[in-house]
């Protein structure tokens, strides 16, 4: 068996997960819109980018650590909000929670998790709830009171999924054959049924101030792929902006969030912390994203991949990423996350001379 700190037990992850999933449930996982163009140029965009490593560093002791919204981290990356955790693994939320809490790793509780808000907080992790803002904005007040009553320490709010986008699964869709105990569980029930609970088409920045002061959390913004969007965010008072394709599952043909990420980092400046997802697999992903100006990493797929496996499938993740994290920023000559900032090299187009 592979150790868990190499690459050959990350790279054989998704397989392996592959077959201890129904079609379609593992269809749902992988999927992306349309042709899926975004999603399968997620992984590869980040090996694209370049580095240039600093030497004659003392790397001796290297301290992965971050601070996010004024709270620290352990490690630079994070969970992000996935569904039906609870079909992948009974304990679902749960042992992802679990895990990431040993790991000191951030978790965003998708606002469809299968697992009770106070279940998850019970794990002593640190973690942020993601929301959908519905058309009547009064029906996500339940929801949200929840979310802090349990002590949710930030709302990240989804606003690339106006409407969810079209794919074509080769057998029925998961949410045909789910047990609706998978999903949901943190609403009133009925929500559903009343007017008003479909995704808001109208969302703006005015929502922003009204979910900061609706909860009196720190607001991130997820789905942000341009740097004029994320300056109208941090104008209207996000603590944070989110660089995410939705895992490739909503418009097709966006751009990598790898590609992204380095105008939304120019356009917010020290203002506010930047986060990015989409394809990172390891630890040099997380290395190199941390250099093209993330604050902090979030991983999706990976976490699904390893919930196969329950509590100790995720722990297994995070000690591998952590191994090959910690290897990266050595290599790179760099001691702690902020020392990576200077190690992305600059695309032809943006050099005025060569390095």
């Amino acid at each position: 068996m592979d150790d868990p700190g190499s690459s050959g037990w990350l790279t054989g992850l998704a397989a392996r997960a592959a077959g201890s999933m129904s079609t379609p449930l593992r269809e749902y996982v992988e999927h992306g819109a349309g042709a899926g163009v975004t999603a399968g140029e997620a992984a590869a965009a980040w090996g694209e980018l370049r580095l240039r490593p600093h030497v004659l560093r003392d790397v001796t002791d290297v301290d992965p650590s971050v601070e996010l919204l004024g709270r620290s981290a352990r490690v630079p990356w994070g969970v992000a909000p996935t569904s039906l955790q609870r079909a992948v693994h009974p304990d679902g939320e749960v042992a992802t929670a679990r895990a990431s809490a040993a790991a000191g790793a951030v978790m965003v509780v998708s606002s469809n998790a299968g697992s009770t808000f106070d279940d998850i907080a019970a794990t002593g992790v640190a973690w942020w709830l993601q929301v959908y803002l519905p058309s009547d904005r009064t029906l996500a007040g339940p929801l949200l009171d929840r979310a802090v009553a349990a002590g949710a320490a930030a709302v990240v709010l989804t606003v690339d999924t106006p409407v969810v986008a079209a794919w074509h699964p080769s057998e029925a869709l998961i949410w045909d054959v789910a047990d609706p105990g998978w999903t949901r569980v943190n609403f009133d029930p009925g929500y559903e049924d009343q007017p008003g609970s479909e995704k808001a088409l109208d969302l703006g920045p005015h929502d922003i101030d009204w979910l900061r002061e609706r909860t009196g959390l720190p607001v991130v913004v997820k789905g942000v792929l341009r740097g004029d969007d994320a300056r109208r965010c941090v104008q209207a008072g996000a603590a944070g902006v989110w660089v995410s394709t939705h895992g490739g599952r909503q418009l097709d043909r966006s751009l990598s969030t790898a590609v992204a990420l380095p105008e939304v980092r120019r356009a917010v400046g020290d203002e506010a912390e930047v986060y990015v997802d989409g394809g990172v697999r390891c630890g040099l992903d997380i290395l190199t994203a941390l250099a093209a100006g993330a604050d902090a990493v979030f991983v999706g797929r990976p976490v699904l991949h390893a919930l196969v496996d329950g509590e100790a499938g995720v722990a297994r993740l995070h000690a591998a990423l952590l191994v090959e994290t910690v290897e990266a920023m050595r290599l790179a000559g760099c001691r702690t996350p902020a020392d990576t900032r200077d190690l992305l090299a600059k695309a032809p187009d943006e050099r005025s001379h060569p390095f």
